[in-house]
Formats: structure tokens, C-alpha cells, sequence
């Protein structure tokens, strides 16, 4: 999931999945084609903010990008296309009938849940980039971090907390300004540095296509990949819109995979060829490598620049994932009574407004551990790895749901039916849970840090914030804690 990517999760979530079942065809002038959801499917996964985790890898990285390509982003984009085009109201419906409705709460807080660590890591990226716009110095500072953390994140809820509207064409608009232009530049640049005689700082022949295996701990930063493609069930809710979804669909995804893949695969090789692997940091690896190309070529003064514009589109995307996941989550507890009143009230512009402060007391302590751990890279990594965790136990459910769903309801009516949906479900999620449970073991990156600490921080945070939490709100519900016919404006 890149910081563009933009969820709709306003869509009522504990809509009956049977209203689906007598849904019609979109108008002629709401068709689209396959290669404008390629298009869009494109725009809300690719990113270059994991470039450099997987740029440390060098030549490797091509077969570490195809690798979980194959067996997450594949079958994640086909099972949920099947999903969407025959239950509305999103992971929380899918769930909730094909398994039960604790069940279904589970997946739709996970999908809340990982936003919880998703925001420090993204802001830490924020910081080391908005760094090298005053000192680059200052990338390597944890104390630098957490303030730049504590700061945007708040100026972001007051931001959503007033209902501005519009914030959306930022993160639309991300993608040309933060992704696409400063992947091109990056990748032609590294190109010429390369033409020019200059070395690769890391090697590129045909020995290198594999990585070097050194154990169960060689195998974590392929983890962070998984949160590099999540996401796709948010696109899946298109699926209907087109004319022939049973052809038009997998054309689309395998369109949309090769595109993504080339915006991850290339802007990681290049910074690979002018930043050496020891030297990379994960959160600033993308402006060391346009400051070592700019370098090349005398034009250093565009650094601030490119980091202007990274800046703008992770911003962009953090304002719209501020208003979503909490807003689904909002929309099924008032239904079903999963979260205390409390944590339902709205302000007078119709926004959760108690949801996101809670948020983000917890997303300020969380940004302080930037402040704590020395190595900023290890606390990103930490980070990134939770979000990616608490992410997959969702991902886990919505599989074994849509095994559940063809099993019991195979004549229920589908736009897209996916093939061999058994077995894309199985190597969707034996690939899940694989990734799940390596992320408890440290990456051999940061092989010197205690692993007994590093187990407890990852272990629980993700165990607790995706397993323990829910389990606690299930637990203590109240009936008086429904509120279905509650208005969402005017409520203070």
C-alpha cells in the first residue's frame, strides 16, 4: 500500500450482502475499460517510498518484487474482485458471511489497526526526505523524526477535523508529482551515471539474481513487499463497472502487475547502482540516491526540490487515510455496537473526531520511539513491519471467507467469478501467513539489536494492537452501544 493509495470506505459496510444480489448494470456512460482500472489500480499501489528497503538487495530485488507479486498481489486482486462483485459493504461483509460477524469486525479493525504504525512509518519516511530540504544531517536524527512525526500528524487531524473537502485530488495528484516524475528523473539519471563508465555500487551480474541466503533472517525485508501491494481489495469494488468483467479483469491486474512492478523494480535498481547497500538508509535511501545523482551532474540544488515533491504526495496520502479506515470502522460499531459511545461521536462537521485523537495520542507515543531507538532505519523497519502484520491477519480472513462463500453460496450471483479460487485462496494464504510469522524474526540488517526486544516490540504490537484490542471490544460490548439510526452530522 503506497501513500497515494485512497480508500472509499464511506460505502456502507453493514449493508446486507443479499442487496447486492439484484444489482444491475451501470449506465452506458458509467463503463470503464480494462485499461483505466489498470490505470487506477496502478495509482493506488505504486510507490517509491519502498524503494530502498528492497534497493539493499541490488539485482535480487527484481526477484523479490516478483516473488510475493505472484503468490500475494495475484490472488489478493482475483479472489477480491470475486468478492466485491457479489457482496457490497467491503472485508467487513465478505467476513462477516462467510465466516461470522466477530469474525468480520476482526478484519475491518485490522484494516483500522494498521494505520496505527502505518502513519509513523510514513511520516518517518516524511522526515528523512523533508531532511534533506534544510539538513540532510538531520535524516539520521531520531529526535528530528518524532517531532516531524507529532507535528503533521496532528496538523492532519485538524485538518480532517474541519471536513475539508477536496483532499483527495492531493493524493491523486501524488502520483504524477511524488511517484512518477521523480521515478523517471531517478531512474534516466542513474541510467546516464552508469553510461558515463561509473560502477555500480551493486554488482549486476548474473550471479546476483538470487539473494545470498544466510538463513531465516535473509528472508524479513521481503515481508515489508506484502505492504508494498496491499490494498487491492479497495480497487475490487470496480470489477462491476466493466463491460466483460470475466475477461476484461484478469487483463486488467495483469496490467496493472506489470506496471507496478516496473515502478517498483527500477527506481530500486538505480538506487542500488549509485547508493551502496551499507550506506542506504530505509527512510532517506531515496533522496541519498537523487543526491548522489544530482552530485554526478552538478545539480545538487534540486535535491530540496525532488524532496519538495515526495513530501507533498506522502502528505497527500496521509490526509486521505485519515478520514477512511476510521470512517468504516465508525459506520459497522454504530450498527453493531463494537465501540463505546465515546468512540462514536461525531463533530458538527460529521467527523469521527474522538476516533482520530485517540489515534493519534497513540501515534504520538508511537512517534516518540523514533526519539528512543538510535538507528532511525530500525524503528521505520519495526514500523512498517506491524503495519504489515496487523494488515495480513485481514488478509488471512478474507481468504479462508471466500473459500467459505463459494462453499455456501455458490449460486449466488457474481459479476467475476475467479479461477481455481481453492487454490489462489490456499497460495494467497499460506503466502500471508508465511510473511506474518517472519516478521517476528529480526532482519539480518540489524543483526547487532537485542532479538528478545525486537520480538516483544513487533510481537506486541501486532498481536495487541490486532488481536488483543478487538478481542477486549468484543468482549465488553453493550447493547446500548448500538446506535443504527443515529444521524452522522449535527452531533457534538
Amino acid at each position: 500500500m503506497s501513500a497515494t493509495d485512497v480508500p472509499d470506505r464511506s460505502a456502507a459496510p453493514g449493508e446486507p450482502p443479499s442487496a447486492s444480489a439484484g444489482r444491475g448494470k451501470p449506465p452506458a456512460a458509467a463503463w470503464i475499460s480494462w485499461i483505466a482500472l489498470a490505470m487506477m489500480t496502478t495509482s493506488s499501489v505504486a510507490s517509491l517510498r519502498a524503494a530502498p528497503t528492497m534497493a539493499v538487495y541490488g539485482l535480487a530485488c527484481v526477484f523479490l518484487y516478483l516473488l510475493p507479486a505472484l503468490v500475494f498481489l495475484l490472488p489478493t486482486s482475483l479472489v477480491s474482485a470475486e468478492l466485491a462483485s457479489g457482496w457490497k459493504g467491503g472485508v467487513y461483509n465478505w467476513v462477516s458471511e462467510g465466516i461470522s460477524k466477530p469474525m468480520g469486525f476482526l478484519a475491518v479493525w485490522c484494516q483500522f489497526a494498521m494505520t496505527i504504525f502505518y502513519y509513523p512509518s510514513l511520516l518517518g519516511f516524511v522526515a528523512s526526505t523533508l531532511a534533506y530540504v534544510f539538513n540532510p544531517a538531520l535524516a539520521s536524527s531520531g529526535v528530528w523524526t518524532a517531532c516531524v512525526i507529532i507535528v503533521v500528524y496532528w496538523s492532519g487531524v485538524w485538518i480532517s477535523s474541519r471536513g475539508t473537502k477536496g483532499v483527495a485530488g492531493l493524493a491523486s495528484a501524488g502520483l504524477i508529482i511524488g511517484t512518477l516524475i521523480p521515478g523517471a528523473v531517478l531512474i534516466l539519471l542513474a541510467s546516464i551515471f552508469l553510461g558515463q563508465g561509473n560502477e555500480s555500487a551493486a554488482p549486476m551480474t548474473s550471479d546476483h539474481i538470487f539473494p545470498v541466503w544466510a538463513g531465516l533472517s535473509s528472508l524479513v525485508l521481503i515481508v515489508n513487499n506484502f505492504l508494498s501491494y496491499s490494498g487491492m481489495e479497495m480497487n475490487a469494488v470496480h470489477v462491476s463497472s466493466l463491460k466483460n468483467p470475466g475477461k476484461e479483469f484478469p487483463k486488467s491486474m495483469f496490467l496493472a502487475m506489470g506496471l507496478v512492478l516496473v515502478i517498483f523494480i527500477l527506481p530500486a535498481l538505480a538506487i542500488s547502482w549509485v547508493v551502496p547497500a551499507e550506506e542506504l538508509s530505509l527512510t532517506a535511501g531515496v533522496m541519498q540516491a537523487f543526491d548522489a545523482v544530482f552530485a554526478n551532474f552538478g545539480t545538487q540544488w534540486l535535491t530540496p526540490i525532488v524532496g519538495v515533491m515526495l513530501v507533498t504526495a506522502s502528505l497527500g496520502g496521509m490526509l486521505t487515510w485519515l478520514a477512511g479506515p476510521s470512517k468504516g470502522l465508525l459506520l459497522i460499531s454504530r450498527q453493531e455496537g463494537y465501540l463505546p459511545p465515546f468512540l462514536q461521536k461525531l463533530n458538527k462537521n460529521g467527523v469521527q473526531q474522538n476516533i482520530l485523537v485517540v489515534q493519534g495520542v497513540l501515534t504520538t507515543a508511537i512517534g516518540l520511539m523514533y526519539a528512543l531507538i538510535p538507528d532511525v532505519s530500525s524503528a521505520y523497519w519495526i514500523f512498517s513491519v506491524i503495519t504489515t502484520q496487523v494488515y495480513l491477519i485481514m488478509y488471512l480472513l478474507m481468504f479462508v471467507a471466500a473459500i467459505q462463500l463459494r462453499r455456501k453460496h455458490p449460486e449466488h450471483p457474481r459479476g467475476y467469478r475467479a479461477p481455481m479460487l481453492v487454490g489462489l485462496c490456499g497460495i494467497g494464504f499460506a503466502a500471508s501467513l508465511a510473511a506474518l510469522l517472519v516478521g517476528f524474526i529480526p532482519p539480518s540488517q540489524f543483526g547487532g539489536g537485542n532479538p528478545i526486544i525486537y520480538l516483544l516490540i513487533v510481537g506486541g504490537g501486532a498481536l495487541g494492537l490486532g488481536l488483543l484490542v478487538p478481542f477486549l471490544f468484543y468482549k465488553f460490548r453493550k447493547p446500548s452501544w448500538r446506535q443504527p439510526e443515529v444521524t452522522e452530522v449535527n452531533e457534538s
